[in-house]
């Protein structure tokens, strides 16, 4: 249960990312700063807790032997992640886009053949492929359901364009966060905690925001006070906290894809999270009652998942000592 408890308290710091990112459009503020500056201001943070931890001097070893790793997989899991989510708050709420973000449990589920997991016997532990968790992935398919009816109330009030641009920016995050995720988790190993891993994926991707911000600074100019503000709390809130939160629990089952199933599934959470703060802080209008249902849905979709992951975990559990009893 803990792993399940982290996940859904990352995905409540997670919300400020959406909250904020439409907070800050709505002001003005260029999607370009939004993206980079987040990523800029958390390296101070993270620097002062590992420091704090003792833990660099194996972090930056670990950088110097795998660099292009760390700059390949850091590009995808936060670069290909969050410049898309930040363009696309220019083109819908952040609650819808939260909605749409839920399809990463989908992609979770879809990317498991590419990586393998511990499995233990009589022989002790071995590595064996993942497989796609299609009873998991039947549930999925009803997020996906509550999706659909949420951008099929949003797209009777815009056009086909603004959905599309708000869509698809989405559905690339969705899948570049768990690849860039596993992958890392794969390279480090159990090397590296949570802390060391978001701060070397945080090094890692900033030529990609510096290259950002020197493009923000010709097109669009500097970013104003506020969205300075803005961004230092995003990069506090959901890059620190949430990050390191979500990143601890996907550890804690590192090497079983069911349960990591279970554990991104929690970021369903963000949906309900993300409008209760979208209502609050910046008088959204209500959403629809189709819009409503579709929320439901995705959450009701979010607890079936796990509850279908929980029970396929205590079929294993049971298969595995019978085996032992052999």
């Amino acid at each position: 249960m803990r792993p399940i408890f982290l996940g859904i308290c990352a995905a409540f710091f997670f919300a400020f990312t959406f909250i904020l990112n439409q907070a800050m459009d709505l002001s003005g503020g260029s999607w370009i700063w939004s993206a980079s500056l987040r990523y800029i201001f958390m390296v101070p943070f993270l620097v002062c807790i590992v420091g704090i931890k003792g833990n660099l001097k194996e972090l930056f070893h670990e950088l110097r032997v795998r660099p292009v790793s760390w700059l390949l997989w850091s590009f995808v899991g936060f670069g290909l992640f969050y410049a898309p989510l930040c363009f696309a708050a220019a083109y819908s709420p952040g609650w819808l886009i939260a909605g749409t973000w839920q399809i990463t449990i989908i992609s979770g589920a879809l990317l498991t053949p590419l990586f393998f997991e511990t499995v233990e016997t009589i022989n002790g532990p071995v590595k064996i492929r993942g497989k796609i968790p299609y009873k998991g992935l039947v549930m999925s398919l009803i997020i996906l359901l509550g999706i659909i009816l949420m951008q099929l109330e949003h797209s009777k009030h815009v056009s086909l364009e603004n959905v599309l641009l708000g869509v698809i920016p989405v559905l690339i995050a969705s899948l570049a966060y768990p690849l860039g995720n596993r992958k890392m988790m794969d390279i480090c190993m159990g090397r590296l905690d949570a802390y060391q891993r978001v701060l070397g994926m945080t090094l890692a991707s900033l030529p990609l925001w510096i290259l950002l911000s020197v493009y923000g600074v010709f097109t669009v100019g500097l970013p104003s006070f506020g969205q300075t503000i803005q961004s230092g709390l995003v990069a506090i809130c959901s890059g620190v906290i949430a990050t390191v939160l979500f990143f601890k629990a996907t550890d804690m089952v590192r090497g079983n894809m069911q349960k990591l199933a279970s554990v991104e599934a929690t970021q369903s959470m963000e949906v309900l999270f993300t409008l209760i703060g979208e209502l609050l802080f910046l008088s959204i209008p209500n959403p629809s009652l189709l819009s409503w249902f579709g929320m439901f849905v995705v959450i009701v979709g979010m607890v079936m998942h796990s509850y279908v992951a929980q029970i396929t975990r205590k079929k294993q559990f049971l298969g595995d000592h019978r085996n032992v009893g052999i």
